[in-house]
């Protein structure tokens, strides 16, 4: 992605479900868990670079034992940092006497972090400071163990301010959340401790006949009712419990793994894939609207706490977030730049001997791969009807046969100052410097370039960076493929994509009705989303698409083409966009494209657009979501 864009987080979820002995004896260790905790996290990096945190919470602990632990980091290297510092304090506790590590009950007792329960969080800010204390997991340290809870989660909720969120930022969003489940917690402990009190068990009994008969099946139940949004929530219960949660949408991934030894969960597949050798029919996608929860007895189970609504799991992660090392997601971005071989050919009128093909580094390269398949499919077609009509001399038959695309690696990132520029630092002054490009690698005056990249957000890298860099070569037409469709709407789920303005399609939209004299228009749905913002967010409708009716998207994407292309730039400039319809034949069973379509999964994204918009009308330059 050329436009840097900060999205959703990773969670990892390790509970163990034997003695910690039996990882000593079978893998040799006590630490099994912990390091396939680390392995875990490091597998999905690429869900945050702003912060990382774990927690532990060891099983039927003493009283007056320390039971739980936790770290976190905003520093460049945060998983590195917290698990060095995990591995400092063993040194440090086994130095004097270095047999202790063999000796698995003294690590339990004594050793942070040797726990059976386990939870890690990587952090992308999408909204607030990047400091210690936004990171997750967050943490209600009860005297009592069994109120105790340790939450985490890749999650936004339209509706926080609701629930208790507060705008100066001294109750984070996920210290909200955690609040309205140890709520419920609290509640459903009073259910048992009345129902146990009534029976009149012992007080040497009581506390594990508390634990035991927690529903936290409902305690989730009654917890979801409260949230709008995209989520999935993680968490550790001192009384034994850990779970994961998915929004009834399923908008946020989650996956699990579970054997007789361990249950896993995390954002992303390979990412257990890789850490536990498993294959890929192993793992298995959490179910929206359903948790999966390990008791205390280290039973577990997949259960619905919310009803399951239409199914809109993020189409983004496809394009872009998740890593391409998984199954399907590889064969879903080949088929997106496949999808557009026909739309490149047409604006190269056909002519490939005269094209160069190259991609964006580096999440473009899968799509690229799909692209060039479609142009080989095309290329093997048309030789196959010149040939069938056998009038070819030798001279023409040699140079039909030698005619294929041309693929050359134009496109450079300087990876340093692109994790730089990502802070928002002087954007516009650095931004011209991330790419670089490969001189010689073109005919001047000749040649045309297609360079797809995965999507276009602002167009801020394009105007500023890539286009100008790619003219230098002095081609006489440059082609910048997107494989995702024109981004047009704010996310309000977790991705940092929240202002109207800053969407290049929009952009063009505006240019357009200033160009045509209809910009009375961006009045009329102003006040339209105004009185929207009157309703009860259940009966609020997605305003500002009547304005994106009025053009096709070929006419959003030729402004567009006009807005990224700079004054000093000399070839002619053409922005070509995935279709919807193409990315839903691509990605069949990630529907979400709010982002894209306007149709939002939750009631919520409605209320989030029209207030978008309104913001744009205002001058308020803000995210249109709490």
């Amino acid at each position: 992605m050329s436009d840097p864009v900060k999205h959703e987080c990773g969670i990892a979820v390790i509970r163990l479900l034997k003695p910690l002995s039996y990882y000593r004896e079978k893998y040799g260790t006590a630490l099994y868990g912990l390091n396939k905790l680390y392995l875990l996290m490091e597998k999905q990096h690429n869900r945050g670079q702003d912060g990382a945190g774990v927690g532990a919470i060891k099983l039927n602990a003493h009283q007056g034992q320390r039971f739980m632990s936790r770290y976190r980091s905003n520093s460049p290297q945060a998983i590195a940092e917290i698990f060095q510092k995990i591995h400092q304090n063993i040194d440090k506790l086994t130095r004097m006497n270095p047999a202790l590590i063999e000796d698995t009950e003294w690590m339990r007792k004594n050793v942070s972090f040797v726990a059976e329960m386990m939870l890690g969080h990587l952090r992308y800010g999408t909204y607030g400071r990047n400091e210690i204390d936004s990171c997750h997991p967050f943490i209600n340290n009860h005297h009592s163990s069994t109120r105790s809870l340790i939450m985490a989660g890749n999650f936004n909720l339209t509706n926080i301010e609701d629930l208790g969120w507060k705008k100066d930022g001294s109750r984070p969003d996920t210290a909200v959340v955690l609040d309205r489940v140890t709520w419920h917690l609290e509640n459903e402990l009073n259910r048992v401790a009345t129902e146990l009190q009534e029976d009149h068990v012992s007080k040497e009994n009581f506390r594990n006949r508390l634990r035991d008969g927690i529903n936290f099946k409902q305690v989730l139940t009654n917890a979801v009712k409260e949230f709008d949004g995209g989520y999935v929530l993680a968490g550790l219960s001192g009384a034994g419990y850990a779970f994961a949660l998915r929004d009834p949408s399923g908008i946020r991934p989650a996956y699990y793994y579970k054997s007789d030894e361990i249950m896993v969960v995390a954002s992303e597949r390979p990412a257990i894939q890789t850490t536990f050798n498993l294959n890929v029919d192993e793992i298995h996608e959490l179910k929206p609207g359903h948790a999966i929860i390990a008791d205390r007895m280290g039973n577990v189970g997949e259960y619905q706490c919310a009803e399951p609504k239409k199914k809109m799991s993020c189409s983004f992660e496809r394009i872009y977030f998740s890593r391409g090392s998984d199954k399907d997601i590889y064969q879903e971005r080949k088929k997106l730049g496949h999808l557009l071989a026909t739309p490149v050919l047409q604006a190269i009128d056909y002519d490939l001997k005269h094209t160069v093909f190259s991609f964006i580094p580096n999440t473009a390269e899968v799509a690229f791969y799909g692209l060039m398949k479609g142009l080989e499919d095309h290329l093997k077609q048309y030789k196959f009807e010149r040939i069938r009509k056998n009038d070819l001399t030798e001279m023409e038959l040699q140079d039909l046969l030698s005619l294929r695309q041309r693929v050359e690696k134009i496109a450079i990132k300087d990876v340093k100052m692109r994790t730089f520029i990502t802070q928002d630092s002087q954007r516009n002054e650095l931004v011209g410097h991330v790419y670089d490009i490969t001189y010689g690698s073109i005919i001047p005056g000749e040649d045309t370039i297609v360079v797809i990249d995965d999507s276009i957000v602002r167009g801020t890298t394009l105007k500023k960076s890539i286009i100008r860099m790619l003219d230098r070569l002095g081609p006489k037409k440059i082609v910048i493929v997107s494989s995702a469709p024109q981004i047009r709407y704010p996310d309000c789920y977790g991705i940092d994509m929240s202002k109207m303005k800053d969407f290049i399609a929009f952009r063009a939209l505006v240019s357009l009705l200033k160009k045509q004299g209809r910009d009375n228009l961006l009045d009329e749905v102003y006040e339209k989303c105004k009185r929207q913002m009157q309703q009860p967010q259940q009966e609020m409708v997605n305003e500002v698409k009547s304005l994106y009716d009025l053009y096709t998207d070929e006419q959003i994407a030729d402004e567009v083409s006009l807005l990224v292309k700079d004054d000093s730039v000399k070839a002619e400039v053409q922005i070509i966009f995935q279709t919807i319809d193409d990315l839903h034949k691509a990605c069949p069973e990630h529907l979400g494209d709010w982002y894209f379509s306007g149709n939002y999964p939750t009631s919520g994204g409605n209320k989030v657009v029209n207030r978008a918009f309104i913001n744009y009308m205002e001058g308020k330059d803000v995210r249109a979501y709490s």
